[in-house]
């Protein structure tokens, strides 16, 4: 099956088929709605093939649609029609879910993104949960305000890294995985990892696209994207 995969960021939308080596990618921003994103994809995929569609959504999802408007992207994902819109049949997933998903081997692993915010997702022996970790109370505000972009920024670069350590052990204390995954952009930020913790890549979510349309149980053995991109010209 020919996979098309788009995983939507906050200031870029990256796009990978199945049959591709390298990712294409446009900006992304407060402009870009729902409409103009498919249009945009459509173009220049437009030499592609491609049976079906994996979305990651920068929000919460709810059976394959948004359930609510991205703070950082512009209006009308909700109740948009994705699968008439690129006349193919769609699957719509958290992003964070669909990196994890990229991101998996084996047992409970929990998966936390370090980006803009904090994403996060579970899976228990293949199966996925999207979570909102990140909105939880942590010391005078949230954890994503002390671990994501925000909380970078307002404490630096030393005092984050403790953050995250103690988030990430807070975590795990409660759910007990097998093991971590922090993905996102600012992974790349830490000195070292917090124990019993691995770092994942932006690439996984192309591969946890891919994985979203084979069976529970399939040997999940496609080989990664490559990490290096180019821009649209």
């Amino acid at each position: 099956m020919n996979v098309l995969v788009i995983d939507i960021g906050g200031t870029h939308v990256k796009v990978l088929a199945i049959s591709q080596k390298v990712p294409l990618e446009f900006d992304s921003g407060p402009a870009r709605t729902a409409k103009r994103m498919v249009s945009e994809v459509r173009k220049i995929a437009a030499d592609w093939k491609y049976d079906v569609v994996s979305i990651g959504y920068p929000g919460p999802v709810l059976r394959s649609r948004p359930v609510s408007e991205p703070w950082n992207l512009g209006k009308g994902w909700v109740g948009f029609s994705f699968d008439a819109a690129f006349k193919r049949p769609v699957k719509v997933v958290n992003d964070a879910a669909m990196q994890a998903l990229g991101s998996y081997k084996r047992g409970k692993m929990l998966f936390l993104g370090l980006g803009t915010g904090l994403g996060s997702a579970l899976i228990v022996d293949g199966i996925v949960e999207p979570m909102e970790l990140g909105h939880l109370p942590y010391r005078k505000a949230t954890f994503e305000d002390y671990v994501g972009i925000r909380g970078l920024e307002k404490h630096g670069k030393k005092k984050w890294r403790r953050y995250v350590a103690d988030v990430v052990e807070r975590l795990a204390a409660a759910l007990e995985p097998d093991e971590v995954v922090l993905g996102g952009g600012n992974v790349k930020k830490l000195k070292e990892l917090p124990s019993r913790s691995r770092a994942g890549d932006n690439a996984n979510a192309f591969l946890g696209g891919f994985r979203l349309w084979e069976k529970l149980g399939e040997n999940f053995t496609r080989a990664k994207a490559q990490p290096n991109k180019r821009k649209r010209p």
